[in-house]
């Protein structure tokens, strides 16, 4: 792997020494590095284990605690390339954004679980997990049938069964509620299988279970169990429920019964694990092994990151009963969202999120924002890669964003394959790999921030860990910028998702990688990304348009973009003004001084909660881009002269509003002659009428 130290170091402004070998005859250069005390990173992660070990026998070093090492892998992304001769500015950027300091921690999610764990499948299946579990565990069981070769005669785990109604909750906390609905009650049952022997039509099986489909009510069961007393037919369901550390469930697809009896989201919440049995998990099992090991190993105390960061004041959900944006429930996909629409807001349970961050990308007003690693650190990351790639010549970057799990693997499988095989050509010296914690965690703003940092493209590196919604969302994402992008005249496609696919299809990953640069900025950005999502949007576009080959008043887009103007139907529109109250961005605003509906296009997000709330449907979305001043200026979308009161002359309402009013209710009987007039006056002279009015007929009077 070809290095330059000089050209890298000039480009990190530090100087830099060639090691070659510093895991082996050179550990002593890496054993002085660590005793002085300052910030060490190593271009190695294959060693990664060596190294902190290394560090951690080193005398006069500090903990690894407090002097932690960063690794930064440099050889698959960039050394093992056909490009490697051109890949200095590539490694540069990444030893650079390997010096950045940790993300700012944030508040944390607390699991308790004392090992209580509930196996559901065949008894046979369920019995055999409990064998390999219960020195580490304790083990209950639900049957659901008998299995191939049933239940052992030896009691040695709890059993339950019956119909199950739901099973909720996460790790340390589920509750299953279940109906025990079977004639034959386990806890009286002693196993001595009489009924077996007498039940003519096999309808009973070594789960000690009456199976009603093929039981023709013979009872000869119940004759030979009246010692037991455990069979009775007649016995109503009883509703029974027990809570649970972690659950381990073995039924297939087709055996997990209604919704609420299994967790059929996308990502399960942690504790909850799915595996086949060995019929349809195949030879070896290396799934089994895998899960059972993980099992053993939750027990005890556990913390994870709160993830987000949820501001209800700017939400778009709901207002006033009144459903406006639910991207961010449609997209999530472990079901941590609901709606509350009592309380004008999403509910995020901390418990289910797992952290993927889809709901910050999809939520137009940044009331959901990614707070582990936060959008500024995100941001910090983006700026340093793509300035150091500039600085040290680098051209037409392509920042290639990838999971840190299952995408870092495939773009270290990938390198090691350019290596070996001369028909691969490796990751391309433009391309910057940048590991994120979920690859659905960014969206618009930060894409074209990475494209006025001076980004070329933007590319979504996806495996099969992705939900499909994410991937919608993703896509859904990047037509909306590349729309911007195209309206402003850069040619070329800037953001696309590179479907991995099988994880072994190196060939057409090559093809990918290798496709043309696209159209970017000529000078990059300066701006640094900011905590509120509009407001980086905001500096993106400005940079953008600024820059634009091709500059336009106004770019049309889809619906699913979280830019546009408000079409007002003038002949419906009665200036009620609910729509103010029920926007969340202040987009919409009213004029104390005289009836008008003002608006700012710059606020608006979107959300169709003026449309949904409108009493005249007079109002329609119209999604678009507008990049004239007037996107930042207030406007009146409607005024109507105030109606004067027909008795004081005061203004209490607009003309349209009572015009409307009277024309409802000319007709009604209750608002005839003198009545209907009243309507055309203000509240109080409302009153004086009604009093002074020597025709009417009071309540006094009867």
């Amino acid at each position: 792997m070809p290095l330059q130290p000089a050209a890298l170091g000039a480009a990190l402004h530090e100087e830099l020494t060639l090691h070659s070998a510093l895991c082996r005859r050179q550990a002593g250069a890496f054993q002085q590095a660590v005793r002085t005390g300052e910030d060490l990173v190593v271009a190695c992660t294959q060693e990664k284990r060596l190294f902190s070990e290394l560090a951690a026998q080193t005398e006069g070093a500090r903990p690894v605690a407090e002097q932690p090492i960063r690794f930064v892998n440099i050889r698959e992304t960039g050394g093992w390339s056909k490009d490697a001769a051109r890949a200095m500015p590539k490694i540069a950027a990444l030893l650079a954004v390997a010096q950045l300091p940790e993300p700012e921690p944030v508040p944390t999610v607390t699991f308790r679980s004392a090992g209580r764990l509930l196996i559901i499948g065949p008894l046979d299946e369920a019995e055999r997990m409990a064998a390999l579990l219960e020195d580490a565990l304790d083990v209950t069981l639900f049957a659901q049938g008998p299995g191939a070769a049933g239940g052992a005669q030896e009691r040695r785990y709890p059993v339950l069964a019956g119909r199950i109604e739901a099973l909720s909750g996460w790790l340390g906390a589920f509750e299953l509620r279940w109906s025990r609905d079977n004639p034959i009650d386990l806890d009286l049952c002693t196993r001595c299988n009489a009924c077996l022997s007498a039940c003519p039509e096999g309808a009973i099986g070594l789960d000690y279970q009456v199976d009603a489909a093929l039981c023709k009510a013979h009872r000869r069961c119940v004759k030979v169990c009246t010692v037991a007393g455990a069979i009775d037919f007649a016995r109503e369901p009883q509703d029974q429920s027990e809570k649970f550390d972690l659950v381990l469930d073995l039924r297939s697809p087709g055996q997990q019964g209604p919704a609420g009896s299994h967790f059929a989201q996308h990502a399960p919440p942690q504790g909850y694990f799915r595996l086949a049995t060995p019929a349809a998990e195949g030879p070896g099992r290396p799934t089994e092994t895998h899960t059972l090991l993980k099992l053993r190993s939750l027990v005890g105390e556990f913390e994870k990151p709160r993830f987000f960061v949820y501001k209800q004041k700017i939400c778009a959900h709901s207002r006033n009963m009144q459903t406006g944006c639910d991207a961010c429930i449609r997209v999530c996909s472990t079901a941590a969202i609901s709606s509350e629409p009592a309380r004008q807001q999403v509910k995020v349970n901390p418990n289910l999120c797992v952290g993927c961050g889809a709901c910050t990308t999809v939520c137009p007003s940044g009331a959901l924002a990614f707070a582990y690693p936060s959008a500024g650190a995100q941001g910090a990351r983006l700026k340093t890669l793509l300035s150091t790639y500039a600085r040290a010549g680098g051209r037409d970057a392509a920042v290639l964003l990838h999971s840190e799990q299952n995408g870092a693997r495939l773009v270290d499988d990938f390198g090691r394959a350019a290596q070996s095989n001369a028909g691969i050509h490796g990751i391309p010296a433009r391309v910057l790999p940048l590991p994120l914690w979920h690859t659905a965690s960014t969206g618009l703003d930060l894409w074209l921030t990475a494209i006025a940092y001076g980004a070329s493209q933007v590319w979504v590196l996806m495996t099969d860990e992705e939900a499909p919604q994410y991937r919608a969302a993703v896509r859904a994402q990047m037509d909306v910028a590349q729309a911007v992008l195209h309206g402003l005249g850069y040619t070329g496609t800037h953001f696309a998702i590179l479907d991995a696919g099988q994880p072994r299809d190196f060939p057409g990953l090559d093809t990918l990688l290798r496709a043309p640069p696209a159209r970017g900025v000529a000078r990059p950005a300066g701006f640094a990304v900011q905590a509120d999502k509009r407001a980086t949007l905001e500096l993106a576009l400005a940079q953008l348009v600024a820059q634009a080959p091709a500059p336009v008043d106004e770019i049309a887009l889809d619906t699913s973009a979280p830019f546009g103007s408000l079409q007002v139907d003038k002949d419906k529109c009665t200036l009620c003004l609910s729509c103010v109250s029920a926007c969340p961005a202040q987009a919409l605003q009213d004029n104390p001084l005289m009836p008008q509906l003002g608006f700012i296009e710059k606020n608006c997000v979107q959300c169709g909660l003026c449309v949904s709330t409108c009493p005249e449907d007079a109002l329609r979305l119209q999604p678009r881009l507008l990049l004239t001043p007037e996107r930042k200026q207030a406007r009146v979308l409607h005024a109507s002269p105030p109606y004067a009161c027909i008795r004081c002359n005061k203004p209490f309402g607009t003309l349209k509003a009572i015009e409307s009013m009277l024309g409802k209710l000319a007709g009604h009987a209750m608002f005839q002659g003198e009545a209907l007039q009243r309507l055309k006056m203000c509240g109080d002279c409302r009153v004086i009428d009604l009093y002074s009015a020597s025709d009417e007929t009071r309540i006094t009077d009867l």
